[in-house]
């Protein structure tokens, strides 16, 4: 890549200012950081020393030159000044006027404004033709979403220039819109609100929560990542407004958020926040609070009790470890079936090259299927992965309890269920768990590892072991009605489906924007509609049963939807028509 021969300038080195002077010296820009604090300055500083050196660049390999001060008039020679400041009227408006004063008549000025309207600061800078935004939902990476934006004043050559540096940097420009700021934003805030607030309460540490919610989810961060990333600051600050405008508690900011902002944590940027960050600004590692497996507690064979989509899975990817597995269903033909649908999962890997046949038919060996209780009896791990209906369950349990060997592992894939309910059905509880895979099982990676009230120490360990053996990440999490991913994701959902109900929004168009502006592989109706308006409904009701707050009361167009056979996907209706599932 040959250098540019244009300078580019950044004002205000936070989240947003450094994440750009990155991208835009890597597009092969020279490029001047500026900022009134000098311990800012030293920080990136010391950022982008370690990353030459890390890379072994060192302002060769295409890449730019980059000089830090505190000065503005530095930015004389810049051809495109990016103003990155805190988004208020006034701060902006005082630094694009200095821009004005220092920089030639040729120079375009640039506002990162996601609040303050752009054509009072594009008048308030003096060169109004010359004044251009850059709107970003979250801070900027390589292949993030950005949207240039301009005024009717705007003149061509400074809207190019602006395209021209955005490219080169190899941002993705996207019609971010009113839709990200007025509607997806709040979405994503109240989230990430109510996962501080759970960090807080004890239930789970950050990198449980983070983690489950990147695998669980498909997010490309955790939310505490993203708070860290944003910047604390920044997400109270915005939390504070959208409280202020809607008088809706679940945009209050959690204590410990303010508690944090307060004690002058900044997130990434700041090197501290929920966690903490090396000299590149990468988080340094917190272990998870797993307990570790003592050498008696190897699994040599599974049974699996149920015939459905989550049971097969589950066989599916025990046999595909190694481990001798047999499917219990309730009469042979079920279990015949779910025998026949296993192989049609493992011929469809063997056809798109993920096995060899002959893998293919070391898994189908070691699967056997059952209609009778007893083919578990020695069985080391038996999970339960019936209807999840709570009598079901424990009838299963009650049975488990009486016919496996003492000290077997016995588990629930329960998504919301009561554990220890299950578990007192057993009349063994110190052998009860739950682990929750995900749908479908033999692709994601999580497993919500579940501790009711009486699980001993060993039956824990023996889960942690297995879900290694199996090639799958354990987090843990206590016995309460949606775990970690269902009480943070269903809120969220439903959230969304009350947006529509009292405003007018276009799902397609809500769902483009959560994509497009915060990097989430689904919006949340084309989500809904994947794992099922009926499912949703029952998870959401069962999450309002034991949390009796608003945010968890299914909305009343779910509830028509569902009534009216409209369940997403699977009927080719939901809240978007989509083909339907064969």
């Amino acid at each position: 890549m040959a250098k540019k021969s244009s300078v580019v300038g950044i004002v205000g080195l936070g989240t947003v200012g450094e994440a750009l002077l990155a991208l835009v010296r890597s597009a092969g820009y020279d490029v001047i950081g500026v900022d009134s604090e000098l311990d800012v300055l030293a920080r990136v500083d010391r950022r982008m020393k370690a990353a030459d050196a890390e890379s072994g660049t060192e302002g060769g390999d295409g890449q730019g030159s980059w000089t830090l001060t505190d000065e503005v008039a530095a930015l004389g020679a810049a051809m495109l000044v990016i103003e990155a400041v805190p988004d208020e009227q006034s701060v902006k408006i005082d630094v694009l006027r200095c821009l004005d004063s220092v920089c030639p008549d040729r120079t375009v000025l640039v506002s990162t404004a996601s609040s303050v309207e752009l054509t009072g600061l594009a008048f308030a800078s003096a060169r109004p033709a010359r004044t251009l935004g850059l709107r970003f939902a979250r801070p900027p990476a390589p292949g993030s979403a950005v949207e240039p934006v301009r005024t009717a004043m705007s003149c061509d050559d400074a809207i190019a220039a602006l395209d021209a540096v955005v490219a080169d940097s190899g941002l993705a420009v996207k019609p971010l819109g009113a839709r990200v700021g007025e509607d997806a934003a709040p979405l994503v805030y109240a989230y990430l609100n109510r996962a501080v607030a759970m960090v807080e309460a004890g239930y789970a540490d950050q990198k449980s929560v983070d983690t489950a919610m990147r695998l669980g989810c498909g997010l490309p961060a955790g939310p505490l990542e993203t708070v860290d990333q944003m910047g604390l600051g920044t997400v109270h600050a915005k939390l504070l407004a959208l409280h202020a405008s809607t008088g809706n508690a679940a945009y209050r900011p959690a204590p410990l958020l303010t508690t944090m902002v307060e004690a002058g944590l900044e997130g990434r940027a700041g090197g501290q926040g929920f966690y903490t960050y090396d000299a590149l600004g990468r988080p340094e590692d917190v272990p998870h609070s797993v307990t570790s497996a003592p050498a008696d507690s190897a699994v040599r064979t599974v049974g699996v009790i149920g015939s459905g989509t989550m049971a097969r899975g589950i066989a599916e990817v025990t046999a595909s470890a190694g481990l001798p597995t047999v499917l219990v269903a309730r009469d042979r033909a079920k279990a015949d079936l779910a025998l026949a649908a296993i192989e049609s999962s493992l011929a469809k890997s063997v056809a798109r090259g993920r096995r060899t046949p002959e893998a293919m038919a070391s898994v189908r060996a070691l699967l056997t299927a059952a209609d009778d209780f007893a083919a578990v009896a020695d069985c080391d791990v038996v999970i339960e992965a019936t209807a999840e209906e709570l009598e079901v369950k424990r009838a299963v349990f009650a049975t488990l309890g009486g016919v496996c060997r003492p000290g077997a592992l016995l588990a629930t894939t329960t998504s919301s269920l009561s554990v220890a309910a299950c578990a007192e059905a057993s009349g063994r509880d110190h052998d009860v768990l739950g682990l929750h895979f995900f749908n479908p099982a033999p692709v994601m990676r999580l497993v919500e590892v579940v501790r009711a009230p009486r699980t001993s120490d060993q039956a824990l360990s023996t889960a942690n072991a297995f879900c290694a053996e199996l090639g799958k990440t354990a987090v843990p999490c206590g016995d309460r009605a949606g775990f970690i991913v269902n009480y943070l994701l269903f809120p969220y959902l439903a959230d969304a489906i009350r947006l529509l109900e009292r405003a007018d929004v276009d799902p397609q168009e809500l769902d483009a924007a959560v994509e497009d502006g915060f990097g989430y592989p689904m919006g949340p109706f084309k989500l809904l509609d994947t794992i099922g308006l009926d499912v949703s409904l029952a998870i959401l009701r069962r999450l309002s049963d034991e949390f009796p707050v608003p945010c968890y009361t299914p909305p009343a167009a779910l509830e028509q939807l569902v009534a009216g056979g409209h369940l997403g996907r699977k009927s080719g209706q939901g809240f978007l028509r989509t083909r339907r599932n064969p």
